[in-house]
């Protein structure tokens, strides 16, 4: 699978910003596109994103809900972050990261397209 022929995919969102493949276990990037603002690491984001996947596993699990965790949002003053895991079992562990200009994009049509493309996603 190439990653990021699909990450390239989510770019032509408007306002994508950036996107990566990450392992929720690590916070490593498997693969990325585009950079942040200003300078910001990547890589570092995506590795905290994962902590915030993390987190939001374990309080599932402890709450003992059955129902997967569909997407998540990071709502910042000058950008928003989606979170969606890999839902074929090839990527278990897997997320795709979404860095998006909160001026410039449509939440609902980003959304949309991050779960065409996730779809897509396999090892």
């Amino acid at each position: 699978m190439d990653f990021e022929t699909k990450l390239a995919e989510l770019m032509t969102i408007n306002g994508a910003l950036a996107a990566a493949i990450v392992d929720s276990a690590s916070g490593m990037t498997i693969a990325t596109v585009g950079e942040m603002r200003d300078g910001g690491d990547l890589d570092l984001a995506a590795a905290g994103a994962s902590e915030v996947v993390r987190a939001q596993l374990n309080v599932l699990a402890l709450l003992k809900l059955e129902d997967p965790m569909e997407d998540m949002l990071i709502t910042l003053a000058g950008h928003y972050q989606l979170i969606r895991p890999l839902t074929d079992d090839s990527g278990m562990g897997l997320f795709a990261y979404l860095l998006l200009d909160r001026q410039q994009a449509n939440l609902a049509l980003a959304r949309i397209k991050l779960r065409a493309v996730e779809g897509q996603l396999a090892i």
